[in-house]
């Protein structure tokens, strides 16, 4: 089955990274496309905290965390909790490999 995962980097002093990934995950639960058939097939998503992306500079002005979505090389910088509906709803309109930065 292919997975597409979810990297929030957790490397704030604030824990915003934490709230995040905990944001998303609900978020997939709610909306029923943890997993989802895409092209045919079966499609899995992950939620994954990691402790640096190396994007600090697309949120040093901020409050938020960065995000990266594999294999779609999908960038997020500066999220918050209260984005994750939206990230998921994109995500989930979009086919795996389709969308690019």
């Amino acid at each position: 089955m292919p997975e597409r995962r979810l990297f929030v980097c957790t490397n704030q002093k604030s824990g915003i990274g934490e709230d995040v990934a905990k944001a998303l995950k609900k978020e997939l639960k709610a909306q029923g496309v943890k997993t989802m058939l895409a092209d045919g097939q079966k499609l899995h998503t992950r939620i994954q905290t990691c402790s640096c992306l190396d994007r600090c500079e697309h949120c040093k002005k901020g409050p938020g965390a960065a995000l990266v979505v594999y294999p779609d090389e999908i960038y997020y910088n500066d999220v918050q909790p209260r984005q994750a509906a939206r990230i998921i709803e994109a995500l989930a309109a979009s086919r795996p490999g389709s969308a690019k930065k």
